[in-house]
C-alpha cells in the first residue's frame, strides 16, 4: 500500500533521490516548505497524495495547455500505445507532426525530433557550429536552454569575460564557448561582436524569457538581434522550447513577427509527453546526419506515443477561438493578482505574454536578470505558501512563469481569485 502523505514520500524519497526530487525545483527550496506529491491530475486542477484538490498554474512547466489528461489527447495516446510504445524505427505519425510544425512556422524548412528541450538546443547548437564553422555561443543572462555544459554558465563581471561555469562537475574549458550579455540590451550585443569578430556561431535567445519569470521582450530587441546576427554572419536561434504554441499557434516568432534561422520546441508540441524539435533553414538542416556531417540521434526520437500526444494536441490548437481564450484567462489571473495586491497595499508587477504570467514582488518592470535577481523572494515564498493553504499550486520560485490552460474554467478561476485575495492580506 502506498503512503497518502506527502511529508513521508519525501521523506522516503530523500533517501534513493537527490534531494528527493527528480529536478531541483521541486523541491520547494526557494519558497520554503516541502514538495506536494501528485497523485492525479484532471482538468485544471493537481490532486495530492493525500486527495487535497489544487488549481494548477504549474502545468507541468508548460505542455498542459489543454489542460490535465484531455480525453482526446488520452484516446491517442492509447491508441498509440496499444500498437506499440517504441519502434526505433520512422513512422508516418512523425512525419505528419513535421509537417505540421512546419506549417505552423514558416522559419522551418526541415524539422528534426528528438526527445526533450535540451536534446532539441544541443542538436540546433550543433548545427550552428557545424553551418558557421565557428565556436562561440552567445546566451543571455538569466536564459536557461536545458542542461548542456556549455550552456550552465553565468554572466561575468564584464561583456568580455568568458562563460564561467554555473554548476560543478563542468569543465573550465567547456564554459569558455559560451558568452553572456543581459536580455533586453542590443548594445551589449554589438559590442560581443565587436571583441569577438568572426567567431561567434549563434546568439540564442528566449524570445520572451521565461526562467527568470515573464520577461518580454522590449520593442525592437528581437528585431534587432536579427538584424545583427545577419549582420555578422552568425545565426540566430529562438528557444521556444517554453513559448512555442503558447504565445501563440507557431510561438513568439509568429507573435512578434521576426524569423530566427533556427527554433527549439518541446513543452506543448509533446502534448505533456517527452518530446522536442530542432528546425530552421534547409541548407542548415542538411548538414544533419545522414545528409550531412553533424551527427545527432537518439533511440527514442520521434516515439509514437509522444508524437501523436503532440499532434492531438496541436490539433486542437487549431480550433477557432483557442487564443482569444487563453489570452482571456490568463487576463484575469492577472487581474487576480493585481487587485488582491492592490487591496492589501502591497507593491507587485505583474508581466504576462499570452498564456504565460509571473507576479514579480518589484516597484516597477522587470526587463532582464539584474531586474528579477532584486525582486524580493522571501515574500514571494510567504505568498506561494500562502495559496498553497488555500488550493492554488503556483509554479515554487519567483524566477519561473505561471502557466492557464484551456481546462481553467469559472469555477477554477473564481477559486483562485478568492484564495489570493486571502493570501495577499497575510503578507
Amino acid at each position: 500500500m502506498s503512503d497518502p502523505n506527502s511529508k513521508v514520500l519525501f521523506e522516503r524519497a530523500q533517501r534513493v533521490i537527490p534531494g528527493g526530487v527528480n529536478s531541483p525545483v521541486r523541491a520547494f527550496r526557494a519558497v520554503g516548505g516541502e514538495p506536494v506529491f501528485i497523485r492525479e491530475a484532471r482538468g485544471p486542477y493537481l490532486y495530492g497524495a493525500d486527495g487535497t484538490e489544487y488549481v494548477d498554474y504549474v502545468g507541468s512547466w508548460g505542455p498542459m495547455i489543454l489542460g490535465h489528461a484531455d480525453p482526446s489527447v488520452i484516446q491517442a495516446i492509447a491508441r498509440a500505445a496499444a500498437l506499440g510504445t517504441s519502434y526505433g524505427a520512422p513512422t508516418e505519425g512523425e512525419v505528419q507532426l513535421a509537417e505540421t510544425l512546419i506549417e505552423a512556422l514558416p522559419s522551418m524548412d526541415m524539422v528534426r525530433l528528438v526527445s526533450s528541450g535540451t536534446e532539441a538546443v544541443m542538436g540546433a547548437l550543433r548545427v550552428a557550429r557545424g553551418f558557421t564553422k565557428r565556436d562561440l555561443i552567445v546566451k543571455m543572462e538569466g536564459g536557461f536552454h536545458g542542461g548542456a555544459d556549455y550552456l550552465l554558465v553565468k554572466a561575468g563581471s564584464g561583456l568580455a569575460t568568458l562563460g564561467v561555469p554555473d554548476s560543478a562537475g563542468i569543465p573550465a574549458d567547456v564554459a569558455r564557448v559560451t558568452l553572456t550579455a543581459p536580455y533586453n540590451d542590443l548594445d551589449s550585443i554589438k559590442q560581443l561582436f565587436a571583441l569577438h569578430p568572426g567567431q561567434i556561431a549563434a546568439v540564442i535567445v528566449e524570445p520572451v524569457a521565461g526562467n527568470m519569470g515573464c520577461v518580454p521582450p522590449t520593442e525592437g530587441y528581437l528585431q534587432g538581434l536579427r538584424e545583427l546576427t545577419q549582420q555578422h554572419g552568425a545565426l540566430l536561434v529562438f528557444d521556444e522550447v517554453m513559448t512555442g504554441f503558447r504565445v501563440a499557434y507557431g510561438g513568439a516568432q509568429i507573435r512578434y513577427g521576426v524569423t530566427p534561422d533556427l527554433t527549439t520546441l518541446a513543452k506543448v508540441v509533446g502534448g505533456g509527453m517527452p518530446l522536442g524539435a530542432y528546425g530552421g533553414r534547409r541548407d542548415i538542416m542538411q548538414l544533419i546526419a545522414p545528409l550531412g556531417p553533424v551527427y545527432q540521434a537518439g533511440t527514442l526520437s520521434g516515439n509514437p506515443v509522444a508524437v501523436q500526444a503532440g499532434r492531438e494536441t496541436l490539433r486542437k490548437l487549431q480550433a477557432p477561438g483557442v487564443y482569444e481564450r487563453l489570452e482571456e484567462i490568463a487576463a484575469r489571473v492577472e487581474r487576480a493578482f493585481v487587485d488582491a495586491a492592490s487591496a492589501a497595499k502591497v507593491s507587485l508587477t505583474v508581466q504576462r505574454v499570452g498564456a504565460m504570467l509571473t507576479p514579480f514582488f518589484s516597484e516597477g518592470p522587470v526587463r532582464d536578470w539584474s531586474d528579477a535577481a532584486r525582486c524580493d523572494t522571501v515574500r514571494f515564498g510567504k505568498l506561494h505558501n500562502a495559496m498553497l493553504r488555500r488550493g492554488v499550486y503556483w509554479p515554487p520560485s519567483q524566477y519561473e512563469a505561471g502557466f492557464v490552460s484551456l481546462a481553467h474554467d469559472e469555477t477554477a478561476l473564481a477559486r483562485t481569485e478568492a484564495a489570493l485575495r486571502d493570501a495577499f492580506k497575510t503578507l
